[in-house]
């Protein structure tokens, strides 16, 4: 596991360790968990992003042919 280094303010620390002690874990563990939240979150947007970006590059999808409404519903 690799260590990072973070600065932030002194009382906003304090208080994020002791909501950490209230829920009997450490500030790296919540930090551990937001970070792989953070990471999933930053994938699925990417993910959503290349979708569209594909769905709108094949806009015009031919068959050769128009199919009937039967044909189309045929299972």
């Amino acid at each position: 596991m690799r260590n990072i280094t973070l600065s932030a303010d002194e009382n906003l620390i304090d208080a994020a360790r002791e909501e950490a002690r209230r829920r009997r874990t450490t500030l790296n563990a919540e930090f551990r968990v937001w970070l792989g939240q953070y990471a999933r979150k930053q994938q699925g947007e990417r993910r959503v992003k290349d979708y569209r970006r594909f769905m709108e590059a094949t806009t015009e999808v031919s068959a050769g042919r128009r199919f009937s409404r039967d044909e189309m519903n045929a299972r």
